[in-house]
C-alpha cells in the first residue's frame, strides 16, 4: 500500500442550475444513467481514481457494496462514441443537496478534449436528481488531475471551503 501524502482539497458548489456555463458540446460524447449496482461502475471508477490514488480504487468487495446501496445514490456513465469514457455518481443528502461524489474520465481518454462537455452532461444530471435540488456541491483535490479545479470553476462551480488532509 501507498504512503498517505498530505492533500488540499477544495469544496466547490452551485446554487441555481442557472450558475451552469456549459463546455461547448463535443459530438459523440453522452451521458447515460445506470443503476448503481451495474457491473460497470466499480472497474470505471478504479480506472479513474487509482491514478490519484483514490481511496475507493482500494476498497474491498464489503466497502463497494455498503458504498453502491446507500440511498439516493445515482450513477451516469460518460460515454465517447459509445465507449466506456466516464463515470459520475451523485449522492443525494436530503434538503435539495446533492454531491457528486466521483466525476473523471479513464486515463485514455484524459487530455482528449472531452472533460468539459463531459462535466457540463454531468452537472446537468445532478440537477435532475431530485424534484426540489437546491445545491449541487462536490470536492476535488490537488492530488487530482490538475485540470480538474479549473474545470470546475469554468463550469461555474464556486469554492466555498478549502481544508488540508492526507490521502
Amino acid at each position: 500500500m501507498l504512503g498517505r501524502v498530505e492533500e488540499i482539497v477544495t469544496h466547490l458548489e452551485m446554487s441555481s442550475p442557472a450558475d451552469l456555463r456549459p463546455a461547448p458540446p463535443v459530438p459523440g460524447v453522452s451521458a447515460e444513467h445506470v443503476p448503481a449496482d451495474s457491473p460497470l461502475v466499480r472497474p470505471t471508477t478504479v480506472r479513474i481514481g487509482k491514478p490519484y490514488n483514490w481511496p475507493s480504487s482500494r476498497w474491498s468487495d464489503d466497502d463497494w457494496a455498503s458504498y453502491l446501496a446507500r440511498e439516493g445514490r445515482q450513477c451516469v456513465l460518460i460515454r465517447y462514441l459509445s465507449e466506456v469514457a466516464g463515470l459520475a455518481d451523485y449522492q443525494s443528502h436530503g434538503d435539495g443537496e446533492v454531491e457528486i461524489t466521483t466525476f473523471g474520465l479513464v486515463p485514455e481518454y484524459v487530455g482528449k478534449g472531452i472533460g468539459g462537455y463531459a462535466l457540463t452532461l454531468a452537472i446537468e444530471q445532478a440537477w435532475q436528481c431530485g424534484p426540489d435540488v437546491r445545491r449541487v456541491w462536490l470536492h476535488t483535490s490537488d492530488l487530482d488531475h490538475p485540470h480538474a479545479l479549473p474545470n470546475y470553476h469554468r463550469r461555474g462551480f464556486r469554492t466555498f471551503r478549502t481544508t488540508r488532509g492526507q490521502r
